[in-house]
């Protein structure tokens, strides 16, 4: 491969978490193909997190009807773009036939889910890239099209670029909607995401929320928030009638660019491993994930600020929806261990 693209479409991730993770390797495709008009197609929910990136000229959200008609009608807005390579973050057979179907000359991506035959450049996958965090797996696919055009690679693997980009805009307007909810600045602000959309056994038990919050409300001069998706909001609500006191809800409530503001004004965030989580470690926030039945050491949100507490069990990491035991993952992390490590991220100890 030795000419030069000058429109690129790259397929991103579909869920928040995961979309965080590619951010090193978006950067680094930015670098190594400067001269290139670079377009993310993404899910409509996850668009935002993109809003303002000065890495990226373009951000498709990858809105289209159900069905093969409204595969094959999307392929044919995406061909009147004129891509001439598609690098395709996401592992999956459709992100490859799409790319097929627009008629895009050159697809490099990994050939998983049996799309081998759909692509002109298959990667290979690298031992450790297999068996590290997933950051690494996205950074791969960077350096391989790199190599593949130039040569060489220049990809840094040792400090990935993970930052997040807030808009300023957004983050006064939380600010100020925060502050009518009751926040006073001088308080800090502890935002709690008790949700998990895709897996129920990913999410902490709501009592211990509850019982959790209480003692930061009780014992530390600050304002707890509740964050989650509007599917969550009935999960926020549990809590929140077993609180002696009052948070702030947001639950439900928030756009992605909101609740990116909100997370990025807030002291600590306490999360199930979901988006919430993996924004605010790439917001720099302090952070405290609480992991189950996932691999935390293949996923999970990157940053020096970032903490994860999990109980280490035979059964895990499984990756169920239902537990056939007693879900010991989840119920081996008290309610004193969030808070003393709590207490710890807001340096208070």
């Amino acid at each position: 491969m030795t000419r030069p693209f000058t429109k690129i479409l790259i397929r991103g991730t579909n869920w928040i978490g995961d979309s965080v993770i590619t951010l090193p390797a978006l950067r680094e495709i930015r670098r190594a193909f400067s001269g290139s008009s670079l377009s993310l197609l993404v899910k409509p929910w996850v668009a935002d997190l993109f809003t303002g990136a000065d890495f990226l000229d373009e951000i498709i959200p990858y809105d289209r009807r159900p069905g093969l008609q409204g595969f094959l009608r999307f392929a044919r807005f995406l061909r009147k773009k004129n891509f001439d390579a598609a690098i395709l973050l996401q592992n999956a057979f459709e992100a490859a036939a799409l790319a097929f179907a627009a008629g895009i000359p050159t697809r490099i991506g990994f050939p998983t889910d049996g799309r081998r035959f759909l692509i002109t450049h298959p990667l290979k996958f690298a031992y450790p890239v297999c068996h590290e965090h997933q950051i690494y797996d996205y950074l791969n696919i960077a350096s391989q099209t790199e190599t593949l055009l130039t040569g060489k690679s220049r990809v840094d693997f040792l400090k990935p670029r993970y930052r997040l980009p807030v808009d300023e805009k957004a983050q006064n307007t939380m600010h100020d909607q925060l502050r009518t909810l009751g926040w006073k600045k001088e308080r800090r602000l502890i935002a709690i995401n008790p949700g998990a959309t895709h897996n129920p056994l990913k999410r902490w038990f709501p009592d211990r929320f509850a019982r959790l919050s209480d003692m930061l409300l009780d014992r530390i001069d600050c304002s707890v928030v509740m964050v989650g998706a509007s599917s969550e909001e009935s999960i926020s609500d549990e809590i929140i009638e077993q609180m002696q006191h009052r948070p702030i809800k947001l639950t439900g409530r928030t756009s992605l660019a909101e609740s990116i503001a909100a997370l990025s004004l807030s002291d600590l965030v306490i999360s199930n491993d979901t988006g919430p989580a993996y924004i605010a470690a790439a917001l720099d926030r302090p952070t405290i994930t609480i992991f189950g039945p996932t691999n935390y050491w293949s996923i999970s949100p990157t940053s020096p600020t970032s903490l994860i507490l999990n109980q280490p069990v035979s059964c895990a990491p499984c990756r169920l929806k239902s537990c056939p035991t007693n879900h010991e993952c989840m119920k081996g992390i008290t309610v004193d261990k969030v808070y003393e490590t709590a207490l710890n991220q807001l340096g208070l100890k």
